[in-house]
């Protein structure tokens, strides 16, 4: 992204908005976003140049219907009366078409397939038949998902824009390119949110090469078409960026094992199904260009057991695929599976009961704790002393011994405290079992988190492995102790949010020490009060951990915590995990990598250092071309992670896109990519806010839409016209900016604790993208009249599948029952006058006002209404690793503020409407 794009203040579109309106509308507060005035059907436009243009394109599509039907599918003519009767055939057609214009167009066949892209990229091949490793790999790791489609809205006239690249002339006629470059005016169309999910936009290459790309689930691009030059990457303001959930859970993952991993010669890329094959015995890598041998074992095909067809191989037949690396890919034998719990046990934690769930969890999941034979497991617990547990086996029970010197903190039997669980599982049972009774009286009240995790380094340095550490409060003594930094008044302040840095770098300074020995830090922060979650969480964040936040967490007095944080726990504790990993991010000669976003340790310019990864972590990339990309017409992106296995095999996962390479504005945006241009401009914004501050990041993100819309306007659009004009691929673009200047980590004049916004920018930096939009844009549905018109049909279940409604209180009612899913909660708001149906077919109440002010569950009712409801909310549960609660309010609930706030098209005291935040970007694109 040009540096000037994200300047604040800029004189050239005057001052950023200030999220309170120079004129306030006349409606009330909350109310409703004003409606826009009414549109002109095909305003400046003539109906003869519309005519025209699909005379054309129609004409056009019928001779290349006719040079299809040619035997000898050449390009030219292969005799003189040859092209007579071919020309006096096209006349033909053209006055059938005259005659009968509108018959024809209605039933005008589809476009063309598109051609070669030019230089031989990869082959067609050929579905991986089942069975392969006892895999069932797919050819392509993913689902190919459709063009992005119009919204519901009737047929728009098209603006005038640039002409295609000729390059991809023929290939955008086929993707996405006439509903991505529809002109919308953003001040007339009020319905622009999709009925349905939103797909990632498709990628202009040929159908075979488009088959096998990556899945943008897993690897995604802020722009699927890139610019030849910098300079053109400048012109648009879009910000050039990658997505990445590379260690995502896959249904089905090609596994390969071989003692020969081919890969190019010079810049190590792996082979891939972009590569060229020049020959049997050579092939050209699709990065730097360099061509190398095809190795002798490479010849042979495992899968069909045939000789001489590496082009049929499984590297090159899956954009995804993982291999079992030989002895070079490691430096040292790979190592056991290693856990290291660290329990809170102050009085504070002890009164909300966590130690209770932890222990009953572990219990029952100790067998299913990822590892081998050879797992080890291990027990810290603090409060102002250290303990440490010998678990030795032999021992006739626990035997705990507590180190008080936390100035210089030493493990006290360093053979017994790190043991082999299934030599020592019964005294790791009778430990769980007995832990939450020994400090059940305690009146400590201090925490010494600093030593403790000193130890546990200590502890885990020789192997490497996880700390997973639970925390319920401020730590008070020892190093890393802090002091409360958040004054509660401040809260709510329009100004500059204070301390969202640390108070020390004794965290990250540990947790670069825990990189360096393949540690990482999962931290679990359990409180009713400030923890610091600045200082804190830097622990997890550069040793590549994960954070946990259960604010006003107690068993009793907040059970939907409590559920939530069971069910976290569970998968916490199950799920897939690798060990000392790596990860480089390669690409096309003439594309850089310039900064990182995620939980890691950046080792050198391309390789981040991940002690654990696991499958819910999320990465982003910035990027910047270097070199003029003129000669090329793809360029690709190729993401290799290197790790070990929970089963002690060292495992390499290798993700690779094709993107095609244009030379036109237009062209750039129509490839444009708004959710992913959202979420990486989300994670710069995090960065913004902790190097410069608050304002700047909220200056800089609405700098971003303007930029944008004002390239597209000058320089995209031929024929100017009154209003605020975007292409339909970015037409969600300011939606989705003011939705992040209303999210927790940005949001000011809203009452905010310093943590819940710490936490927020937390989860923006490390969610991969498909969570992250839930929290950024929350999503609305209508549930009291649920059916089964349009429903998915999964595993026998028929999931019912409402409409997406727009996040404004025009659209509730209080005779309807609607859900909200923002990511990590779920409310179920239920009108004042909802139907007697819905409350006892559903809720189970006979009146709405039997209706309990705090219910977090659906009682399992014998209705087909409750079967519906219930199976849609699991279903949207089950589309996340986390565990969403669930709250069901009344219209006079407490918790009905909450869910207005995420009312994001409406006003608000501090903060503009949808509407007026348009008509802001009017003004300044304006000036």
């Amino acid at each position: 992204m040009p540096t000037q794009t994200y300047q604040p203040g800029r004189s050239m579109y005057g001052a950023p908005p200030t999220m309170a309106p120079t004129s306030p509308p006349t409606a009330p507060l909350g109310t409703a976003t004003p409606p826009p005035p009414m549109s002109t059907p095909n305003e400046g436009k003539s109906s003869s140049v519309a005519f025209s243009a699909q005379y054309i394109f129609i004409l056009l599509t019928m001779i290349n219907d006719t040079v299809s039907l040619r035997d000898d599918q050449s390009n030219g003519l292969s005799s003189l009366g040859e092209g007579l009767v071919f020309t006096c055939f096209i006349l033909w057609h053209t006055v059938v078409l005259t005659v009968s214009f509108k018959t024809l167009f209605a039933a005008a066949p589809p476009p063309p397939q598109p051609g070669s892209v030019g230089r031989q990229i990869g082959q067609s091949y050929p579905s991986l038949p089942p069975g392969y490793q006892g895999m069932a790999p797919p050819t392509n790791s993913g689902p190919v998902h459709p063009p992005a489609q119009p919204y519901g809205q009737p047929p728009q006239p098209y603006q005038q824009v640039e002409q295609l690249s000729p390059s991809l002339a023929t290939l955008s006629l086929q993707s996405q390119t006439p509903s991505a470059l529809r002109v919308v005016n953003l001040l007339q169309e009020r319905n622009l949110l999709p009925t349905n999910a939103i797909t990632a936009p498709t990628p202009c290459l040929p159908q075979d090469l488009q088959k096998i790309n990556c899945n943008p689930d897993v690897f995604r691009c802020t722009l699927t078409s890139i610019p030849q030059t910098q300079s053109l990457l400048n012109k648009a303001k879009l910000p050039l960026g990658l997505l990445l959930h590379p260690f995502k859970d896959l249904s089905q993952l090609p596994v390969v094992t071989s003692s020969t991993i081919v890969r190019c010669r010079s810049c190590r890329t792996y082979i891939n199904p972009f590569v060229s094959f020049l020959d049997q015995r050579r092939w050209k890598c699709n990065l730097c260009y360099r061509v190398n041998d095809v190795p002798e074992e490479f010849m042979y095909n495992p899968v069909s057991r045939s000789y001489g067809e590496p082009h049929k191989r499984p590297e090159v037949q899956n954009a995804t695929i993982e291999f079992i690396a030989p002895s070079e890919y490691m430096l040292r034998p790979p190592q056991p599976a290693a856990y290291l719990f660290v329990l809170d046990v102050s009085h504070n934690a002890v009164q909300t009961g966590y130690i209770d769930v932890v222990c009953q969890l572990l219990l029952e999941n100790l067998n299913s704790l990822p590892g081998d034979t050879r797992t080890k497991i291990g027990f810290i617990t603090f409060d102002s002393t250290v303990h440490f547990y010998n678990l030795q086996e032999g021992l006739s029970q626990p035997q705990m011994l507590i180190v008080s010197d936390i100035e210089d903190i030493f493990l006290p039997t360093p053979d017994s405290l790190l043991i082999n669980l299934n030599e020592s599982k019964e005294l790791v049972q009778d430990l769980l079992k007995s832990l939450p009774q020994m400090f059940s009286k305690t009146m400590e009240t201090h925490s010494a988190l600093g030593p403790a995790l000193q130890a546990a380094f200590k502890l885990l340095s020789p192997t490497g492995g996880r700390i997973s550490v639970f925390q319920s409060q401020l730590p008070t003594v020892g190093v890393g102790a802090l002091k409360s930094r958040e004054d509660p008044n401040q809260r709510a302040s329009t100004k500059d949010i204070q301390h969202l840095s640390p108070a020390t770098d004794f965290y990250k300074k540990l947790a670069l020490d825990c990189s360096g020995q393949q540690v990482a830090v999962d931290l679990f922060l359990l409180s009713s009060q400030y923890c610091d979650l600045a200082s804190l969480g830097g622990i997890s964040r550069y040793s590549a951990g994960s954070i946990y936040y259960y604010p006003s967490y107690h068993n009793q007095h907040n059970p939907s915590q409590t559920e939530r944080f069971q069910k976290d726990l569970k998968r916490y504790l199950t799920r897939k995990i690798g060990f000392e990993a790596v990860m480089r991010i390669r690409c096309t000669k003439g594309l850089s990598i310039h900064t990182f976003h995620g939980n890691f340790f950046v080792r050198s310019t391309d390789l981040l250092s991940l002690p654990n990864v696991n499958p819910d972590a999320g990465f982003a990339v910035q990027m910047s071309i270097e070199e003029n990309l003129v000669d090329m017409q793809v360029v690709s992106f190729q993401a290799a992670l290197l790790y070990t296995s929970s089963k002690g095999e060292r495992r390499i996962r290798v993700h690779t896109m094709c993107l095609p390479v244009v030379n036109s504005l237009s062209d750039i945006f129509a490839g444009a990519d708004v959710q992913a241009i959202t979420g990486l401009l989300a994670s710069m914004a995090v960065d913004r806010s902790v190097t410069a501050s608050l304002s700047d990041a909220r200056d800089a993100m609405t700098n971003a839409v303007i930029d944008s819309m004002a390239s597209y306007r000058t320089s995209v659009l031929t024929i100017q016209q009154p209003g605020l004009l975007v292409p339909s691929c970015l037409r969600l673009f300011p939606l989705y900016i003011l939705a992040l200047l209303k999210q927790k980590a940005f949001r000011t004049g809203t009452s905010t604790r310093l943590d819940d916004r710490v936490f927020a920018m937390c989860q923006l930096k490390s969610q991969p993208l498909s969570h992250l939009l839930l929290m950024i844009h929350p999503v609305l549905y209508r549930v009291d009249d649920l059916n089964d018109e349009g429903a998915l049909n999964i595993n026998d279940r028929t999931i019912p599948q409402p409409k997406i409604l727009q996040l404004s209180v025009e659209k509730l009612s209080r005779e309807g029952a609607f859900l909200m899913d923002t990511g990590s909660v779920m409310y179920l708001w239920v009108g004042r006058n909802c139907s007697l149906n819905f409350l006892m077919q559903v809720l189970g109440v006979p009146n709405y006002s039997a209706l309990p002010q705090s219910m977090v569950r659906l009682p399992e009712l014998d209705t087909a209404e409750s079967a519906r409801t219930r199976t849609l909310i699991g279903w949207l549960r089950e589309q996340r690793p986390f565990y969403p609660i669930l709250h069901i309010i009344r219209d006079e609930s407490p918790l009905k503020a909450e869910f207005m706030q995420n009312m994001i098209e409406d006003r608000t005291e501090s903060a503009l409407s949808y509407y007026e935040f348009l008509l802001h970007l009017q003004q300044q694109i304006s000036k």
